[in-house]
């Protein structure tokens, strides 16, 4: 239902490439999966304004969606333009995530119209950056052009779940 480490990560990423979340707006593009869940919830917790565009019958759970609807500005449509349009950052996940290997088919006809590619991603806040919780299925839920452009941010979201789940964990042990 979640994905709390790679949220971290991504918050990360967000605030050393622009300087934080405050009055930012972020971009979902695809399944309202566990990240989606994650994303809604550090929308809620943090007050950031949250867009997600997911196809019909791939929404976010309700209760997660409605719960963090009393407490920012969330957003939920089908079409992927008005959830981009003047966001800082856009990110999205694979269509078909681990153990939905044989939903792929269906799925690929569902998401028709989600890829993330350089029209979309000039809808974004000329600054904006894209993430992704990789691996990436590229061509599919976003173009080479983009996960290897100038705007995104993907490696640098990478080497920041190391630094944060090293920081997690130090927290838990506490001090050795």
């Amino acid at each position: 239902m979640q994905h709390p480490c790679q949220i971290l990560a991504d918050l990360l990423t967000v605030r050393e490439a622009l300087g934080g979340w405050e009055g930012k707006v972020i971009a979902w593009v695809g399944d309202g999966n566990n990240m989606a869940h994650s994303w809604l919830d550090a929308a809620g917790v943090l007050g950031f304004e949250l867009r997600l565009a997911c196809p019909k019958g791939y929404q976010p759970d309700p209760a997660i969606l409605e719960r963090n609807r009393a407490r920012t500005r969330v957003l939920l449509t089908e079409d992927p333009a008005e959830a981009v349009r003047g966001a800082h950052v856009v990110n999205t996940d694979v269509w078909a995530s681990m153990g939905q290997e044989a939903e792929q088919e269906v799925r690929a006809k569902a998401f028709g119209g989600y890829l993330v590619d350089a029209a979309l991603m000039r809808l974004a806040d000329p600054r904006a950056i894209f993430l992704h919780c990789l691996p990436a299925h590229r061509g599919e839920e976003v173009a080479d052009e983009v996960i290897e452009g100038p705007q995104s941010r993907v490696w640098d979201e990478a080497a920041n779940r190391l630094h944060v789940q090293k920081a997690l964990m130090a927290t838990l042990m506490g001090r050795a």
